[in-house]
């Protein structure tokens, strides 16, 4: 074996072992990685609050989130409800079981239950067009077909309607446009109504619908036919005067803290509820309730789209105003999550056993953090792995994938530092600085935007990510001029 080849196996172990360290050591430090203690399969529910009390701050500290407020439900009834941490941590205001939040697009699951009460009284019909029941208000001039429009084409996310303008919000008290306006202004469909598309928009046609039937203010109408009769009493669509001062800050995803606001529409993300409230809700879907009757509950239940596209990483389908998955056991589960500025929410059910749990938070760095603790719950309770667990796999390979570019970087450099010569005679210097150049301009218009994807799920990650493909761009750099700087110096000698 010739020293060439001896060489190329020396580099290529080397690289296999700094990636295998490495995807450790980021695992270790941002999280993927947790040292702790899991909870037992079918432990005692005094056992669980226990280890919730030493588990949740561990978390919220790795993944830096100020508050949280969880609420469990055992056999369809209350449990256990717990918060902890800040409702603002300026004034180091305290997180508490009976502070109402933000709990962003759980309100979707609550505003279905106010549409199927209205199929219940025969008020509405799923399958018949918005159009025959909209009187003061027509969809934008389109020339997709409107009168496929329905209930449940809006429930269900096939409308074609857009997803809405979710960064469009005004403080408590501001002056904000109508829901007419709004609708005016983003109700455009994009395509002819059938594919799954999530849409906040459509539940907002929804909210209108409801409004013409019952000539009522939607939050009027959500007040007396559902919050109150399941018990929901700290719940809310409009803030009143006694809780401004009570809502918690919400915190971005650098930490930032973002002042409490509203949504000009309110049956997509504008309910304010505790966790004890949503809980409420969830334990209703599980037993004989004032609102729907069991038929009308297994109907939001019933799968509608299994193409759901990128949700499809996480759940099996989407019902109405619900996703839905099978559990490895086999047990259907139902949940939603929220997600606006600075806040993040779920609620999980299982209706065969009567379990659920809700988990709110006031932070936009929480999809991990709520991976982590559904995860534990769904052990605890025996169902296996649920679909968020998903996003910790994920933490796994994106850690691997971070530590096989930081590897990539120093392979690079360790090849043009040793061997500039035959790096030069490669001819991919030009290539290089390309190539270089154009991942500084991706990272640089990445840390531009407001909102990435990538960000929300992996908010530590992330920043490990940046730095990864900075590192590779310089490393580019190094290997593309070092061989000409080289070069150019031993030609200056005689």
């Amino acid at each position: 074996m010739n020293c060439t080849s001896m060489h190329t196996i020396h580099r290529t172990w080397l690289f296999i072992m700094t990636t295998v360290v490495l995807c450790l050591v980021i695992a270790l430090f941002s999280g993927s990685l947790l040292f702790h203690q899991t909870i037992k399969k079918n432990a005692t529910l005094v056992d669980f609050e226990d280890y919730l009390r030493q588990f949740i701050p561990h978390l919220m500290e790795k993944f830096s989130i100020p508050g949280c407020s969880i609420s469990l439900v055992l056999n369809g009834e209350m449990a256990y409800s717990g918060a902890f941490g800040y409702a603002d941590m300026e004034s180091r205001r305290l997180l508490l079981p009976d502070t109402p939040m933000s709990v962003q697009s759980i309100t979707k699951s609550v505003t279905a239950w106010g549409v199927l009460a209205l199929v219940q009284e025969g008020l509405l019909d799923l399958d018949v067009p918005v159009t025959e029941y909209l009187r003061t208000w027509d969809f934008p001039k389109t020339r997709y077909s409107v009168e496929n429009v329905t209930a449940g084409t809006l429930l269900n996310h096939s409308a074609a309607m857009p997803l809405g303008d979710f960064n469009d919000v005004y403080a408590p008290g501001e002056a904000m446009p109508s829901l007419r306006q709004t609708l005016t202004e983003q109700a455009g469909m994009k395509g002819e109504p059938g594919e799954f598309s999530y849409s906040n928009v459509g539940y907002h046609v929804l909210e209108l619908l409801i409004e013409e039937i019952t000539a009522k203010q939607f939050s009027a109408y959500m007040h007396e036919k559902v919050l109150a009769p399941l018990g929901m009493h700290a719940s809310f669509f409009e803030i009143p005067d006694s809780m401004k001062g009570c809502v918690p800050t919400g915190y971005d995803l650098q930490g930032r803290p973002v002042p409490v606001y509203l949504y000009p529409e309110k049956s997509s993300g504008g309910l304010f509820a505790t966790a004890e409230d949503i809980a409420r809700f969830a334990a209703a879907s599980m037993k004989e309730n004032p609102v729907l009757t069991a038929q009308q509950v297994r109907r939001l239940y019933k799968p509608e789209h299994t193409d759901i596209g990128v949700y499809s990483l996480v759940f099996d389908a989407y019902g109405l105003g619900h996703y839905l998955e099978r559990l490895p056991n086999g047990m259907l589960s139902a949940s939603h999550g929220g997600q606006g500025r600075g806040i993040m929410t779920h609620v999980q059910m299982v209706p065969e056993t009567g379990d659920a749990i809700v988990i709110l938070t006031n932070s936009q760095r929480s999809w991990p953090f709520i991976a982590h603790v559904l995860t534990q719950w769904a052990r605890w309770r025996d169902f296996g792995t649920v679909g968020m667990t998903h996003i910790l796999w994920a933490h796994y390979v994106m850690s691997g994938f971070i530590a096989l570019l930081f590897s990539a970087s120093m392979l690079l450099v360790l090849c043009a530092v040793l061997s500039p010569r035959e790096e030069k005679r490669k001819g991919m210097g030009t290539a290089k600085a390309l190539a270089a150049l154009i991942l500084i301009g991706i990272v640089l218009w990445c840390k531009a935007q407001p909102y990435l994807l990538v960000s929300s799920v992996f908010p530590v990650l992330s920043k490990w990510l940046g730095w990864a493909v900075l590192c590779v761009s310089m490393s580019l750099l190094v290997s593309a001029l070092l061989p000409i700087f080289t070069d150019r110096k031993l030609c200056s000698y005689p």
